[in-house]
């Protein structure tokens, strides 16, 4: 795909200093035990892992691809890890090791369906039987900003949804039906709920978010 191969570039750059706002709810959480291991896949600037130590979670760690949004996060989180991803989505944790994994605003990062099922494969490896993944992504929008761009790069792209910014990153805006067959092979979804975020740009856009558990058996 077209532009793909800046991606991390971008991160590195000009997405190094947006402001990203999809919630938590942690009672989506209240069962995991306070020195739970969790894991922020594509955690930025550390974030939801210092929302998480605020709530009581101190088995929290961030992991990245961008080495400039980490930087940021170990500079605003001193006492949290967060880790640079040389090669993603794989991850630096044995099989079955972790207790859960936020996944928040990071498939809109990730445009292909091949990614998707790669970062989702990887973790399910590293979750416990059991183990919690939390999602949060955006979804198709309606609005004719949204529709004309989504037409304009569909050719390109090969899927309506995926989309240049005009800052320079590739993303896309997923029908929610594709979001739910993409975690059929490692989970099973157990929550959703829909709900309005503000984009890194500062656009109201809806999401959806899943909890969805790693099958015990």
């Amino acid at each position: 795909m077209p532009g793909l191969e800046n991606q991390r570039a971008y991160w590195d750059t000009a997405g190094a200093g947006k402001t990203f706002t999809h919630p938590i709810d942690f009672a989506w959480l209240s069962e995991l035990r306070p020195s739970a291991r969790i894991v922020d896949y594509g955690c930025g600037y550390g974030r939801l892992a210092g929302l998480a130590r605020q709530h009581g979670y101190t088995g929290i760690e961030g992991v990245d691809t961008s080495a400039s949004l980490v930087e940021r996060a170990r500079a605003k989180h001193p006492d949290l890890t967060f880790r640079v991803l040389p090669d993603p989505p794989a991850l630096p944790y044995p099989d079955a090791s972790v207790d859960a994994a936020l996944l928040i605003a990071v498939l809109t990062c990730i445009p292909t369906d091949d990614g998707q099922r790669r970062l989702i494969a990887e973790l399910g490896r590293i979750l416990r039987p059991g183990g919690l993944l939390y999602v949060s992504d955006l979804v198709l929008q309606t609005d004719p900003r949204n529709v004309a761009r989504y037409r304009r790069h569909a050719t390109a792209y090969g899927a309506y949804g995926i989309f240049e910014t005009d800052d320079g990153a590739v993303c896309r805006h997923h029908d929610p039906a594709w979001l739910h067959t993409l975690l059929l092979d490692e989970f099973a979804v157990t929550a959703t709920r829909e709900l309005t975020v503000e984009t890194m740009n500062a656009h109201p856009a809806n999401a959806l978010q899943l909890l969805a558990r790693r099958p015990l058996g």
